[in-house]
């Protein structure tokens, strides 16, 4: 019998930091640990926030480019210059910026993927200080 206060063992393969049942994709996002650790390791990187300005307002992570999900297309030749770059996308939870991710990469763009779990994760596993909502 295992004791209630162990933590349950992790799925193989899951990043730590990510809830247990978090249907993460290595190939389509990038785990806040990770992402904090190239950041923090002067990788350079390019972060997308497409969430909407009300929500950018609410909470934001340091560092990040503002292009709201709905204005995407129309920023496109603007974000040519971070074609060839390490691009990640992140929103409120994860779903939004998956959908950006795709649209990037159909557009050409080399190296994008989604900050797993969103702002919401990175509040929760690696920066406090920015707002839950």
């Amino acid at each position: 019998m295992t004791n209630s206060r162990e933590t349950p063992p992790r799925p193989e393969g899951l990043p730590i930091g990510l809830p247990a049942g978090y249907p993460f994709n290595p190939e389509w996002e990038i785990a806040p640990r990770e992402f904090q650790q190239l950041r923090r390791s002067g990788t350079d990187l390019v972060l997308i926030d497409c969430r909407t300005l009300a929500e950018r307002e609410l909470a934001r992570i340091e560092g990040s480019i503002h292009v709201p999900m709905q204005s995407l297309a129309d920023r496109l030749s603007a974000l040519r210059k971070y074609e060839t770059s390490r691009v990640v996308v992140h929103c409120h939870h994860g779903v939004r910026s998956l959908q950006v991710t795709q649209f990037l990469r159909q557009a050409g763009f080399d190296d994008v993927r989604s900050l797993a779990g969103g702002i919401q994760l990175w509040s929760t596993d690696i920066d406090p200080s920015v707002p839950i909502y």
